[in-house]
């Protein structure tokens, strides 16, 4: 029974269920974490099934392809594949359906993706291009839930998106409007939809009001459909504030207030935001439902919060009574980076890693019963209690306590939910969560109309600059490498950044030097209030082949520097490749020292890729042929992308000196 349909009509009808959406990560070891985060919210969580997203333009096929098989085939969840239409390979849309069809997965959610724009993205170079132009026979997602039905018949349930607040092309909130929506959905639904799925909200009441517009339509068409909406548990203000901004989806004044007054402590942010979303199903729970109500919560790849919320909520389904009994030993995670192996009769010591965060995370739990002539002096000082290792002696593979630990209890707890702080372009390249937030792969966030608006029709390298110091001065709220305005931190060295800026170097991230400042800082401060918060002077920048090549000459000769460097050709250059650098950590009571960004090769090379692609995405705005396209494209095949990292946080005029002064 693997059709989401089939599964929510065989709950009793006045029951509740949820599902979990998980992205492709973008690093092979974001994706083993992943695969071990992802075995142990199945077990202890239980979802009625998981979602797995699409990039635009088929851009993460490959691996959304790869995670569907490890969530479908290896851990047995049933999976819903999402799959846009438009901007990509007509034959992609083809074998995605038929790969998914022979991993066994029934359910497909049919989005547009971005609006078409056939002209932009054909490859002139192939001759088959028009003919393979998905553009010709997709431009709605309605065409897609027509094809899916008329090539598959009733083999897939197939999904459509649903807007509470009504949909917003990227960059108008003012034209949204549920009632400018509901002829698509309605034509949507006709063509075959099988059930809704709705984009994150926080108004609660507006998800009502829609709802009840729904099931009252007059075409009759939503009466009985499966209306899933869509939650985003809270992991920390920024991510908050961004995502709702890129979804226009309306933060109610009461909720704003309890986050503005903890923004500045990252764990009271998770507390608050537990308590919100809390909430949230508390109200939908009590309200009428057609059928069992369901609950969506993108997860962002974490889970920390997503669990301690369906705990809280009470959603979290019963265990089978064959699941009670356990046996011998057994192992409960398995890759390349984690083992977890226990012994559940016997009673004695274990010895765990107590490197989280900074190296890869292998974690070895066994029975004290084992000789102590193996552990090395090198390894003893990993050996702890079961107390310590925050695990109940018995049953360590038990659902209570792997639910335990993915509530962040406990040494074993702290070290599967170690990412749980803000994540995103810059943080741990190891964690699933590391890179874009929504895992729609490389876009510009705006629409074409917002994109000329914002940086005109540059024809000059000088026209870009000016909109990168448009953006440090606050003229304009982003740049195409930076959808949002300028954090108070940044603007303490916006001398600096307009100064490379006049050199021709673009800016796209940066930070200051930070020694000791209270957790609590209204600037820096991130975490708990009780800590202390560092950071090494870093910059990354986009800078002319021939302005690296010497720029990289005096790099060399600093031994406090390190590098990393790329080109659109995919290039790699370091002063060190195997150095592991954090450039920001924090101290907290009673905690170990925490480390959420962390600057090295493996995460340097994953987003040299997406930050040419978006040279790409500015480029094809433009007519082909014209001085803007031809501009961008003689940029992204001759510039640099460079990061630089001064060790010596300590040192006045660390970093700034080095690359200004000739």
């Amino acid at each position: 029974m693997d059709k989401l349909t089939d599964k929510i009509a065989a709950l009793p009808p006045d029951s509740n269920y949820f599902s979990l959406e998980f992205f492709p990560p973008k690093t092979q070891q974001g994706f083993s974490n992943l695969n071990a985060r992802l075995s142990r919210m199945a077990q202890a969580l239980r979802p009625l099934f998981v979602n797995v997203t699409w990039g635009a333009g088929g851009s993460t096929s490959q691996k959304s392809l790869a995670l569907a098989e490890i969530t479908q085939r290896e851990l047995g969840l049933t999976t819903c594949l999402h799959l846009t239409c438009t901007n990509m390979s007509r034959k992609l849309i083809d074998e995605a359906l038929e790969q998914a069809k022979v991993l066994g997965i029934r359910n497909i959610l049919a989005l547009r993706g971005d609006p078409p724009r056939s002209e932009e993205y054909m490859d002139d170079s192939d001759p088959k291009a028009q003919e393979d132009d998905s553009n010709r026979d997709f431009n709605w997602a309605v065409d897609l839930v027509r094809y899916i039905k008329k090539q598959y018949g009733e083999y897939f349930c197939v999904g459509v998106a649903g807007y509470p607040e009504g949909h917003s092309d990227q960059s108008h909130p003012e034209n949204q409007s549920v009632e400018h929506d509901l002829p698509y959905l309605v034509e949507k639904t006709a063509a075959g939809a099988d059930f809704i799925m709705t984009q994150l909200f926080f108004d609660v009441e507006a998800y009502h009001k829609y709802e009840k517009r729904l099931r009252e339509h007059d075409s009759g068409v939503f009466k009985t459909i499966p209306l899933i909406p869509g939650l985003m548990p809270i992991q920390s203000y920024q991510i908050l504030r961004r995502t709702t901004k890129l979804s226009h989806a309306n933060l109610p004044t009461d909720i704003l207030k309890r986050l503005e007054a903890v923004k500045g402590d990252d764990e009271a942010v998770k507390r608050v935001g537990v308590d919100i979303l809390a909430e949230i199903v508390a109200s939908m729970k009590k309200s009428d439902s057609v059928g069992p109500r369901g609950f969506h919560f993108y997860t962002l790849n974490l889970e920390k919060v997503a669990a301690q919320i369906l705990e809280r909520c009470d959603l979290i389904p019963p265990e089978p009574p064959a699941q009670e009994a356990n046996g011998d030993a057994v192992a409960i995670e398995e890759t390349d980076d984690f083992v977890i192996v226990d012994d559940a009769k016997k009673k004695a010591h274990r010895r765990k890693s107590s490197m989280a965060n900074s190296q890869a995370r292998n974690r070895v739990i066994i029975s004290h019963t084992r000789d102590s002539s193996v552990s090395s002096n090198r390894t003893s000082a990993y050996e702890a209690l079961d107390n310590e290792a925050g695990v109940p002696k018995e049953k360590i593979n038990s659902r209570a306590n792997t639910l335990a630990i993915s509530e962040g209890e406990g040494s074993l707890g702290r070290e599967a939910t170690w990412d749980d702080f803000p994540n995103g372009r810059w943080g741990d390249a190891r964690s699933p969560a590391y890179g874009e937030i929504d895992g729609y792969g490389v876009s510009l966030h705006v629409s074409v109309q917002e994109a000329k608006r914002l940086w005109g029709e540059p024809k000059t390298a000088e026209d870009i600059s000016a909109s990168f110091r448009k953006h440090l001065e606050g003229e304009i709220d982003s740049v195409p490498w930076s959808e949002e305005p300028l954090q108070p931190e940044t603007l303490t060295i916006k001398d600096k950044l307009l100064a490379l800026i006049n050199k021709g170097w673009w800016t796209v991230a940066s930070q200051p030097a930070v020694n000791g400042v209270r957790s609590t800082d209204p600037i820096y401060g991130w975490g708990p209030k009780n800590g202390f918060v560092f950071q090494k002077p870093f910059v990354e920048f986009f800078i002319p082949a021939a302005g690296w090549k010497k720029l990289q000459g005096k790099l060399d000769k600093h031994p406090q520097i390190t590098y990393f460097a790329g080109n659109s050709k995919g290039d790699f250059i370091s002063s060190d490749e195997e150095s592991v650098n954090p450039v920001t950590w924090g101290t907290f009571t009673g905690k170990e020292i925490i480390t959420p960004t962390i600057i090295e090769a493996v995460s340097f090379k994953a987003w040299q890729e997406e930050a040419f692609g978006i040279w790409g995405e500015w480029q094809r705005i433009y007519r082909p042929g014209s001085e803007s396209s031809k501009l961008l494209e003689r940029i992204r095949k001759d510039y640099w992308l460079v990061s630089v990292i001064h060790h010596g946080f300590l040192e006045e005029g660390a970093l700034w000196d080095d690359l200004l002064k000739e």
